[in-house]
Order: C-alpha cells, then sequence, then structure tokens
C-alpha cells in the first residue's frame, strides 16, 4: 500500500515561473510524501528561462503546463503556498483547506535587461524557493527534504 501523500498546491499570477519551479522542486525532492500542483490566477506558458534553470539541477519541466487556479476548486490540499502578493490577494478559499504559507519572491519574468542577467534572477528564485522548500517541507521522518524521487525505489508513482 503506497502511504498517502500531502497535496501541496503552488499558486501564483501566470504559473509561468516560480510556481512552475517550486511545482518541480518539491516534486524531485519529496515526490514520496507530496502530491504536488502548481496553478495561476491568470495562466499564461511555462516560461523558457525557468524550464532552462531547473535543467541545470537535473529537473525536467518539459512536461509542465500552465494551469488555471479553476482547475483545482472543490479539491482538498495539506498545504497552498502563494509565491506572490497579488496570489494570495486573489486566492479563493478552499473548503478543509490545510496550512497557508505566503512566500514573497521575486517574478523572474518581469526582469528587464540582458539575458544573462534575467537567467541570474530565475536562478536566484529558483534557490531561493530550493531552500523555502527544504525548511518548509520535512519528509515524514521529520528531517529535512534531502531524497530525490529515483533515489527512494520502494516509492513508485
Amino acid at each position: 500500500m503506497k502511504p498517502k501523500r500531502n497535496r501541496v498546491l503552488f499558486l501564483c499570477n501566470h504559473n509561468s515561473s516560480r510556481s512552475q519551479m517550486a511545482e518541480g522542486l518539491l516534486r524531485y525532492y519529496g515526490g514520496k510524501w507530496f502530491e504536488v500542483f502548481s496553478a495561476g490566477t491568470s495562466p499564461s506558458r511555462v516560461h523558457p528561462m525557468a524550464v532552462e534553470v531547473m535543467k541545470e539541477k537535473g529537473i525536467d519541466l518539459t512536461g509542465q503546463r500552465s494551469k488555471s487556479i479553476d482547475e483545482f476548486l472543490g479539491q482538498g490540499f495539506d498545504f497552498i503556498v502563494t509565491t506572490c502578493d497579488d496570489a494570495r490577494d486573489r486566492c479563493p478559499v478552499f473548503p478543509g483547506q490545510g496550512e497557508s504559507l505566503h512566500w514573497v519572491l521575486e517574478d523572474p519574468a518581469g526582469t528587464a535587461g540582458s539575458r544573462e542577467k534575467k537567467l541570474e534572477v530565475f536562478r536566484r528564485v529558483r534557490d531561493e524557493l530550493e531552500r523555502l522548500i527544504h525548511s518548509h517541507f520535512p519528509a515524514d521522518s521529520g528531517e529535512p527534504l534531502v531524497l530525490r524521487e529515483e533515489d527512494n525505489p520502494e516509492f513508485s508513482t
């Protein structure tokens, strides 16, 4: 019997960068313990630079898509994490909602400047998300997440 996994929903405006990277990171490190989703209040597309900087960590976002929060209405979540003020302000109430977390993160998709400057911001936000995920989402043992799904052969999705 598979263990019950906590359901986590990451929310931001466009579901293009912050929430997509958060979804990928938690699934990568904590897929054994968490069922992970992301959505936006005004979804657009997964930003190519988000895909690029996550690939640097060995995490593939190419199978993810930008989703509307409307797809998740009526579903229960153990954690709802907003990654920007706008998403927090516009987030509907989910019946039976578990813990709400609010992480204020720069929007890397809104960065002006050169390609390198933009990538620098995407990497900084990715690394901050990784730190937040490791500190807020411990494994069932209470230890910080350090394992990846492929390191857990007893668990299959």
